[in-house]
């Protein structure tokens, strides 16, 4: 099983957002998404979360995603 790293600190810099105001934009709960921006790789990830970022940060889905580890 593969691990993927979620780019949401890279996408929010861009943005000049923190983590507290993309959480609050995107409704995902700030600890999940504290633990998903500093996490270095993601067994799994919630479909759902990947689908509010992106309309979040305006980009697709496999945007917001590299895989870390096949």
């Amino acid at each position: 099983m593969g691990l993927v790293r979620l780019r949401i600190k890279e996408f929010a810099a861009e943005k000049g957002w923190t983590l507290k105001e993309v959480s609050d934009r995107s409704g995902i709960a700030y600890t999940t998404l504290k633990n998903y921006a500093k996490s270095p790789g993601l067994a799994t990830v919630d479909v759902t979360s990947l689908h509010k970022l992106a309309r979040t940060f305006d980009v697709l889905m496999e945007d917001l995603y590299e895989i870390v580890q096949e």
